[in-house]
Order: structure tokens, then sequence, then C-alpha cells
């Protein structure tokens, strides 16, 4: 006798409207504070408290999939980058954009540490595009010759670091160009390419 299975039918325009809806609302009240109520951004989305949670049974879910969200934004973003601009200016303008995303989205970042465990693999598996993305533009770097070759990833982001250092609250975008300017100048020492 076949056992029944469960036949997994695609989402309905409308539920996937909602869950954008959902989205949406949620990353612009996250960016604002991290206790948000939920009732207030499935109110504010226009779902029901069941629509809602049908969707993201939890805050955790929610902020999750907004961070996620977030990431594959700023990863998009490297690619772009790298088929518009020579392989420095992209890596320059990308770290940008993840500088002030980092500080934009204070509001965010203060909601994903609440919800996120240390190490948590929902963060990792969130985190990959970002670092993939990093590594994209440090390899189209180190083909040019524009930044000293054997830089991985995890040297890339413990250089940039002090971002998370910065006060938002300060006049922080001349600190940051500074920064930014700082690690550049640290990883185009020794490139092939400045000493030829």
């Amino acid at each position: 006798m076949a056992q029944s299975q469960k036949v997994e039918r695609p989402a309905r325009a409308d539920a996937l409207l909602n869950r954008e809806r959902i989205l949406a609302v949620a990353l612009e009240e996250l960016a604002q504070g991290a206790d948000v109520p939920l009732s207030a951004i499935a109110r504010k989305a226009g779902v029901g408290q069941g629509t809602f949670y049908r969707h993201f049974p939890t805050r955790e879910a929610l902020v999750m999939e907004v961070y996620r969200y977030e990431m594959l934004q700023v990863a998009k973003y490297a690619e772009h980058l790298l088929q518009t601009r020579a392989p420095d200016q992209a890596l320059r303008e990308w770290m940008t954009r993840l500088a002030e995303y980092a500080m934009n989205k204070a509001g965010l970042a203060n909601a994903i540490r609440e919800v996120s465990n240390v190490g948590s693999c929902a963060g990792k598996e969130s985190y990959a595009p970002v670092v993939n993305a990093a590594q994209s533009l440090l390899d189209a770097n180190e083909r040019a010759g524009t930044i000293r070759p054997g830089i991985t990833t995890d040297d890339f982001f413990l250089a940039i670091a002090g971002i998370w250092q910065i006060n938002v609250n300060d006049e922080w975008k001349p600190r940051l160009v500074w920064l930014m300017d700082f690690v550049m100048e640290g990883l185009r020492a020794g490139a092939p390419a400045r000493s030829a």
C-alpha cells in the first residue's frame, strides 16, 4: 500500500504579495528600532495576525528573512559594480555601500543581535552572500594587480571592522570616508600594478 505524501503547492499570488508587504514594512520598522511590536508590523502591512504568523511564526524568522534580503541586495551590488567599474573602484564603492548599510541600519543590526545566537547557522547562511561578494571583489582585484596578493575575506572583514566602532550619533560620514580610504591604501600596499 502506497504511503500518502504531502504535495507541495506553489504559493498563491496574494500570499506572495502579503509576504512582500510584510517584509517591506518590517525592513522599514526594524531599521527604526528593534523592539517594534509584530502586531504593529502586521497592521502597517495590512494583514491580519493569522496571515502574519503563517508567514513568520516568530520574531526571529521575520528578522532573519529581512536580514537575508538586505544581505542579498548588498551582494548583488558587488556584481553590478564589477560589471561597470574597474576592480579597485568596484571594491572601494562596495566597501562604502556595506559601511553605509551598517551605519544606517543600526536598528536592524540591534534586532539581529537580539534574535541571533552567536554562531547560529541561520546567521552564517544569511551572511554567506556578502562573504562571496567580497571574495569576488578581492579575486578581481588580485587578478588586476590592484591589491596585494593573498588577502582573504577574513583579512578584509577584520580590516573594515572599525566601521562598527564609529558612533552613529556623531558626524560619522567623514570618519567613514577616512576609514575606507585608509583600508584601501592598506589593500593596495605591495600591489603588483602599483610597483610596476
